[in-house]
């Protein structure tokens, strides 16, 4: 599709076909859009094009005239924040042609571009605020075009084809010094001296009435050489910056200068914005650069690091543009520097670039503000700090360089601005240097280490010249004292990392500094109500701007602030709140504000509102972190201990199982004395987390019982050690082989919470299982489960109750039904956002569709749940997936595919001492496929064993698993009278038959009906068969 911007909005197709755009809201639409073809415009934007001040009273306004555009044949791409028009635009080929016939000096490149407009640019939208920054730019750049155009022109010998359109245009535009100059030169080379002599006097006095000022020295010197009537064609250029070549490649900011270049046409004062070395001005720099080739103006860089005194500012203004003001300027005595500036610039196209402005904050605001009032063709371009504070400041944040993503490879990295600047400025201190597979790993250490801050990376590839970089990775903790070394000719704060923070560091006010030091203790950020409460700092809120304005602190998008640190700032931080003496002041105060907030958010998690308080625990996951392990280097038991029972059912709901149960374990090792509810309840979190996953429960007896004995008698229990007593029954059940009571849960199913009565029935649903009393039974507190969750609006809670429900709706073998039950527990969960009890649903909705033979369906659960284990970092989850998926590839007939999926089941969790049930379920697996490629020998010792640990383990499921497994050997040695009695066993063990597990179908069809066999008959008949 092409569109036509340069004069009315015209739209064609491919083959030129014209496409009518109907309504002035949806060409607005399509013009804002095509002015960023090929880029992302968010829909902020768009609004602010079609409606300018006004927003439309109805939220989908913008995607109705989307779609209008679309039904007219626009092809938009929707994007994560707007809308993207993919499209061949006039006004991007005009630009390429001016810049080519500049480059080059070609005429008719020039020429073919100014024939691209067909009248005013963007008519079709000259009412709206939005487009009058783009219409400025791209009419002064036509001029300039023409301009250019002229002086190829002249440079051929031929002006006088010129003189016609020259004085239309600057009769249009009486005070253009350059067109002025063009038109004399064309009428002198048409033999008409006497006609540009006149136009010289018409500039002149226009210049002095409008401006006060004189004609150029350019144009002086065409007027000079006309009245000496010689060629004028040779008038050297005259002298239009002092902008110095770069002296290394620019790396990494294309698309910075491209946008800082917009806002420079647009705003008449663009100030740059970042942290020390975030590389402002050569960022600064080469958008000038670049202006310079696009427009007729000037160009002059101000240097105002060197200057210590704001009185100073003025001369330094004066001092840069010292090259045209000799022999052209005259002032009084009495002149002051800012008025000396003010008669340099004014009248004058220029930009003027104020770098480094943050120490001389005021003095330079002023002047800038006075420049631009006085000289209504000036604009400026600095680079600061904190922003310069001045009406009409447009600001651009210099963020810092793409970072790579934690195990990253060769081609991602190298992805990514930090990486490729990194590379660069090695190869330019140790030839040979490439990112490759054997130095990608901690090249990405390196950039991510150092926030991807251009000059930290510069120093560190400059420390590349004596160290491997494996060896700088490993040093970066010591940053401040290994990135030195610098460039000579640099500014002194800007050789060492340290200066460059120490530059910052001098520029704060006694509060702002205590408040920054104090913040380095923050994990992940800060709320300006958490900052202030641990700092205690007043006046915290208008401290935290100040520090946000200064680019020490970078502030979040988000409902609520949050102010963070990059991570050079921190280690400073942390060094300078070292030197204060007040590290242990203020992890006291962070850890107490934390327990507090942990603490109020706890109730909330098991409530419908959970979702709201997981949101506001997870922005601060890493502040909860840190002050548990703050507390437990510490030896700060009691703050250690509070802290994870009031963190426990966050780090559960929220993904973070494995992180929390180490915690919570390192949080009881800490010696010291602790209020004896929190000991208690971290006793019984312990159990919780461990029973969740597949690692050892040996110590869930310990924890157990010390939850029941530290809680006995005390006041304020929390909800979790309500079921301690009971789990204690059932375990040491399982331990000594007494079968647990069902009525030891009686007390609870009656509680008047109801999400303990909804986690009541769950566990008891458990337990009618485990003793055998039929699936009717466990069924209807299953159900009783799900209705008390629907009604807290518990969400985890109701998705392990309809999971419960799930597996025996598909043993009766309902796979129907039980994959809408599943489906469901997804749902809930997925909204909580811990994808770690999602994996192994899915696997098992895999598995009941293929069971119903739906591959297609099956398949497509596989990769969603691939697609979510992605995310997940905790190991049990995970193997219990590819566990999950062994025993599928095994039904499918896939033995390869299943013993791979059974050692990554195993690899992933090698490391953790495995639950007895986890290790049993897994030489079930490798027993099947034994006996499936004939090796009997090895099925029987591996059934045994499954056979032993599910008897000592005290599940019955499990353990009725492991009797058909042996059931199925029976047949397989022609025992067929055991392996029937060995099935009707099973279906007692598991209280009826399961018809979602396929071998136990298979096999219950190759047997006859037969009687169960008694506890110590089960044995003796495992020992036969077995052998």
């Amino acid at each position: 599709m092409r569109i036509g911007l340069l004069g009315p909005l015209e739209v064609r197709t491919g083959e030129g076909e014209a496409v009518e755009v109907a309504g002035a809201r949806v060409r607005a639409l399509l013009s804002a859009l095509a002015l960023e073809a090929g880029r992302e415009v968010s829909a902020g934007r768009l609004v602010d094009a079609v409606w300018g001040e006004r927003p439309p009273a109805t939220a989908n306004a913008l995607q109705a005239l989307v779609s209008r555009l679309r039904r007219a044949g626009v092809a938009l791409e929707s994007t994560s924040v707007g809308y993207r028009l993919e499209a061949e635009v006039d006004v991007a080929r005009f630009e390429e042609l001016v810049a080519r016939g500049r480059r080059t000096g070609d005429a008719e490149a020039l020429r073919e571009a100014l024939e691209l407009w067909r009248g005013p640019a963007l008519v079709d939208v000259a009412d709206g605020e939005y487009f009058q920054g783009p219409i400025a730019r791209l009419t002064e750049l036509r001029l300039s075009a023409v301009e250019d155009h002229a002086e190829a022109v002249l440079r051929l010998g031929r002006g006088e084809e010129l003189t016609g359109e020259l004085a239309a245009l600057l009769q249009e535009h009486p005070l253009r010094e350059r067109l002025a100059a063009a038109l004399m030169r064309a009428l002198h080379a048409a033999g008409r001296p006497a006609e540009a002599l006149t136009v010289y006097e018409r500039l002149r006095k226009a210049l002095v009435e409008e401006l006060g000022a004189d004609p150029s020295a350019q144009v002086s010197a065409v007027h000079t050489a006309i009245l000496r009537d010689s060629t004028v064609d040779t008038v050297p250029e005259e002298v239009r910056t002092n902008l110095r070549a770069g002296l290394t490649s620019f790396v990494g900011r294309d698309a910075d200068v491209a946008q800082v270049g917009k806002l420079v046409a647009e705003y008449r004062l663009t100030t740059l914005t970042g942290p020390g070395g975030a590389g402002k001005t050569r960022l600064a720099t080469e958008t000038a650069r670049t202006l310079l080739d696009q427009t007729t103006g000037d160009t002059w860089l101000v240097e105002l690091a060197p200057i210590t005194d704001g009185a100073d500012v003025a001369q330094a203004v004066v001092t840069a543009l010292d090259a045209r003001e000799q022999g052209q300027l005259s002032f009084g005595g009495g002149a002051t520097s800012a008025e000396r500036a003010v008669q340099a610039l004014r009248g004058r196209e220029a930009l003027l670039v104020l770098d480094n402005c943050e120490h001389v904050i005021d003095a330079a605001a002023e002047l800038a503000e006075r420049l631009l009032g006085e000289c209504p063709r000036l604009r400026i371009l600095a680079t600061s700090r904190e922003p310069l504070a001045v009406t009409g400041e447009a600001l651009w944040p210099v963020e810092p360089l793409a970072l790579p993503p934690e195990g990253a490879s060769v081609p991602e990295a190298m992805a990514c601005a930090s990486v490729r600047l990194l590379a660069d400025r090695a190869a330019a201190v140790r030839p040979g240097f490439e990112v490759d597979p054997s130095t990608v790993g901690a090249v990405t250490r390196i950039c991510r280490a150092l926030d991807g801050m251009p000059l930290a990376v510069e120093l560190a590839a400059a420390r590349l010249r004596s160290l491997t970089v494996p060896q700088l990775a490993a040093r970066l903790d010591d940053r401040f004292r290994l990135l030195t070394g610098g460039s000579r000719t640099a500014l002194p704060r800007h050789r060492t990392l340290r200066a460059v923070v120490d530059w910052s560091w001098e520029l704060l006010s006694d509060a702002e500094r205590t408040l920054l030091r104090r913040l380095a203790f923050f994990s992940g950020g800060a709320t300006a109500e958490a900052a202030a409460a641990v700092s205690g700092v007043e006046d915290a809120p208008d401290l935290l701007m100040a520090l946000v304005d200064k680019s020490l602190l970078v502030v979040s998008d988000s409902v609520e602030p949050r102010y963070g640190m990059l991570e050079t700032i921190k280690a400073y931080a942390f060094e300078r709140l070292d030197d204060a003496g007040e590290r242990e002041q203020v992890r006291r105060a962070h850890a107490e504000w934390f327990a507090q907030f942990a603490e109020t958010a706890d109730p909330h998690l098991r409530r419908a509102e959970q979702l709201e308080w997981l949101v506001r625990l997870a922005a601060d996951h890493g502040n909860l972190t840190a002050a548990v392990r703050g507390s437990i280097a510490a030896g700060d038991a009691a703050t250690a201990l509070r802290l994870v029972v009031a963190a426990g059912w966050y780090w559960l709901l929220g993904g973070h199982k494995a992180e929390g149960q180490e915690l919570i374990v390192a949080a009881l090792g800490v010696p010291g004395e602790a209020d004896v509810n929190h000991r208690a309840a971290a006793n019984a979190f312990a159990v919780l987390f461990v029973t969740a996953g597949i690692a050892d429960d040996s110590m869930a007896d310990e924890w157990t019982r010390a939850a029941v004995e530290l809680s006995a008698g005390a006041e304020h229990h929390h909800p979790l050690l309500r079921f301690m007593l009971p789990l204690q029954e059932l375990l040491s059940s399982g331990r000594t082989g007494a079968r647990p009571r069902i009525e030891a849960l009686d007390e609870l199913v009656a509680d008047e919470d109801p999400w303990i009565r909804a986690q009541a029935y769950q566990n008891r649903f458990r337990l009618q299982l485990n003793l055998g009393h039929g699936h009717a039974a466990a069924e209807a507190d299953a159900e009783e489960s799900v209705r008390l969750f629907r009604l807290s609006g518990e969400r985890w809670g109701l998705s392990l109750a309809l999971t419960n429900l799930a597996e025996l709706t598909a043993r009766r073998g309902d796979f129907h039904r039980a994959t809408d039950q599943y489906r469901e527990a997804i749902h809930v969960v997925t909204e909580i956002g811990t994808l770690e009890d999602v994996l192994w649903v899915r696997a098992r909705l895999a598995q009941l569709y293929w069971l119903m033979g739906d591959v297609p369906a099956t398949n497509a659960e596989l990769a969603a749940a691939d697609r979510d284990a992605a995310a997940v970092a905790f190991p049990d989850a995970l193997a219990g997936l590819a566990l999950a998926r062994g025993d599928l590839a095994r039904w499918r007939g896939e033995p390869e595919v299943a013993g791979a999926e059974l050692d990554r089941a195993e690899g992933l969790v090698r490391h953790l001492s495995l639950h007895p049930l986890f290790r049993a379920m897994l030489l079930q697996l490798r027993g099947f496929l034994a006996a499936d490629a004939g090796d009997l020998d090895a099925a029987a010792t591996m059934r045994r064993e499954v056979f032993e640990l599910t008897t000592a383990g005290g599940d019955v499921v499990y353990l009725a698993h492991a009797v058909v497994a042996v059931a199925d050997h029976a047949l397989r040695v022609g025992m067929g009278e055991e392996a029937a009695r060995l099935m009707a066993t099973a279906e007692v063990l598991r209280g009826g038959p399961d018809l979602s597990l396929p071998d136990a179908v298979a096999t219950a069809r190759e047997v006859e009906t037969a009687q169960p066999l008694e506890t110590d008959e089960l044995r003796r008949v495992i020992d036969v068969v077995l052998g």
